[in-house]
């Protein structure tokens, strides 16, 4: 081997160590600031008492409209003042000293004070460094502070059954996920327990498994699809109807029928996540968004009209007879909600108009019992949606298959009694009028952003078809004349966008019988209608004063409408 050659060799060798060194030091660098950061901040902060084990868990936010991202869910960071009576030995010197710097309850303070088997109290949380600072210069012997960690929910009451929040498990030692995404993502948001001993190279290369693998749930923050303007406003919305109509729960969700991006959804009442403590009972931490079965009522009457549509069984322009305003079906009456008959020869748009259920009943017999059962288990009404939340119901079509020999029960179908389903099982079947006839999946997550600041976006999925894309285009024209000949006598009508829509108002069944006077109402459109950006749904359990959701949901939709339209600035479509 010649002089030279060795020469090259060890110049390459001296290059390699080089570049190993240096990534070593980087890969040292990033476990100290980043992957241990946190834990040595605390131990820093350990002068003001021993270190002890901290909370800690990865943020969630919401995306604004221009992909900014908003804080929902964070760790906020405070002390503790705590006590060790036994080395306490004036206590009444150190409630004076402690007093001049923070509140303290006398009596509260010389009770623990003078524990002289117990060696700790905590007498305060959540304390402002600048007064854990002047608690630390006094150098009282016996008191102590240190840093705590918790969660922090910033905007509040904002998206409360989405976000959910932390609790303590049942050995009440754990902390962990308790309701909405901080349970459902619970693994993701989890951080690491504190280990020293892990390997380097593994801190490094922490997220690197996850990026590689997407079957693997990678630790990281949450960005979600929940635009916070766009709920706050949802919100508005459901309180002022529950206010307006002194009513039961109020829900609603907007979201993108082509993606099932979420971009508001929220039940009301609801509670603060940051002051749990105060609410009486377990129920309002439920999502009846996902958690709850209603008989939706006459918005089911656009999935089955476009079914009928879909199977040839049925067009535009047939036309049938309602001399009566009731069928008779197994010896039971069926009839319109205003026991009206509309004469001969009222064709299909009619019954979406006037919210016939004679004529749903003669869409049904048109299209034959096995089709409608066929399309609105196709809706995936009977099913759970698979969104990003936790306890997610199924929805009920057990009354077909006790019907099997029978036709009422899919004659009162037809016009959504009879059957019960979740109010996000509802909302994604719809999306499939307006956004060519695919079932979408409905999510909250948009991507997750790991320790190192890659950012993993949720897969967007195409649906799966249940409706060809001209039914689809004929059902959203027949809407649309819905709401600009129809609803309200066409007074909602927007000159410069075609919005499609549907009302609904069914009784409440209760005890196995139909209330009298209970009633759900509900709502749904979504516009601009050719090529829909939103799809709003609305519901409201026994509104009073009111007895037609036409009534009690039209201004709210159209409330919601006309501000996503300018807000998103969507250009007129007519």
């Amino acid at each position: 081997m010649s002089d030279k050659s060795y020469g090259h060799k060890r110049i390459w060798f001296l290059y390699f160590c080089i570049i190993l060194v240096a990534s070593i030091l980087i890969g040292r660098l990033y476990v100290l600031q980043i992957v241990k950061g946190n834990d040595f901040r605390d131990q820093a902060e350990g002068q003001y008492k021993k270190p002890t084990s901290q909370f800690d868990r990865n943020d969630i936010y919401f995306t604004e409209k221009n992909g900014n991202l908003v804080s929902a869910a964070t760790v906020r960071t405070g002390y503790i003042l705590e006590l060790n009576p036994k080395m306490i030995k004036d206590a009444n010197s150190a409630y004076n000293k402690l007093s001049e710097v923070i509140v303290l309850d006398k009596t509260n303070f010389l009770e623990k004070a003078t524990k002289k088997n117990d060696s700790s109290e905590i007498i305060a949380h959540r304390m402002e460094q600048s007064v854990a600072n002047k608690i630390q210069s006094l150098k009282i012997p016996g008191v102590f502070v240190s840093p705590e960690h918790w969660r922090y929910y910033p905007s509040g009451t904002l998206a409360a059954h989405l976000i959910g929040f932390v609790g303590y498990e049942e050995d009440g030692i754990t902390l962990s996920g308790r309701y909405g995404l901080e349970s459902y993502y619970d693994t993701i948001l989890s951080k690491n327990s504190g280990n020293s001993e892990r390997n380097f190279f593994a801190e490094v290369f922490s997220s690197a498994t996850s990026v590689i693998d997407p079957a693997e749930k990678a630790k990281g923050d949450i960005a979600l699809t929940i635009e916070p303007t766009v709920q706050s406003e949802l919100e508005k919305q459901l309180r002022d109807i529950k206010t307006k109509y002194n009513s039961g729960d109020v829900g609603g969700i907007i979201i993108n029928p082509k993606t099932g991006e979420i971009y508001a959804m929220e039940t009301v009442p609801t509670y603060d996540p940051n002051d749990t403590s105060k609410e009486k009972t377990l129920s309002v931490f439920n999502d009846a968004l996902v958690g709850s079965r209603y008989e939706m009522g006459s918005v089911v009457k656009a999935l089955v009209m476009a079914a009928g549509i879909d199977t040839g069984k049925v067009t535009a322009k047939m036309t049938y007879n309602d001399n009566l305003g009731y069928i008779i079906a197994d010896g039971y009456k069926v009839y319109n909600y205003d026991l009206r008959g509309r004469g001969n020869n009222i064709p299909m748009q009619e019954i979406l108009n006037q919210s016939l259920n004679t004529g749903m009943v003669f869409v049904m017999k048109q299209m034959g019992k096995p089709n409608l059962e066929k399309y609105l288990t196709a809706y995936g009404l009977g099913d759970q949606t698979t969104i990003d939340l936790p306890s997610e119901i199924s929805g009920d079509l057990k009354n077909l298959e006790a019907g099997k020999n029978r036709t009422v029960e899919y004659a009162t179908a037809s016009f959504g009694q009879g059957i019960s389903v979740t109010p996000i099982a509802i909302a994604r079947a719809l999306c499939s009028l307006g956004n060519g006839g695919l079932l979408i999946d409905p999510h909250l997550r948009a991507k997750t952003i790991l320790p190192a600041g890659i950012a993993k976006p949720f897969t967007i999925a195409e649906g799966t078809r249940v409706l060809k894309q001209s039914t689809s285009k004929e059902i959203t024209r027949m809407l649309v004349e819905v709401v600009d000949k129809a609803l309200l006598g066409g007074t909602v009508k927007m000159d410069h966008y075609s919005i499609a829509a549907k009302t609904g108002t069914a009784q409440i069944s209760m005890n196995g019988k139909y209330s009298a006077d209970q009633y759900l109402h509900s709502f749904f459109g979504y516009f601009p209608a050719y090529d829909p950006k939103f799809l709003v749904f609305l519901y409201v359990v026994n509104p009073r004063g009111e007895a037609y959701a036409s009534h009690t949901l039209t201004a709210p939709f159209m409330n919601l409408t006309k501000f996503l339209l300018s807000y998103y600035e969507v250009p007129p479509d007519r």
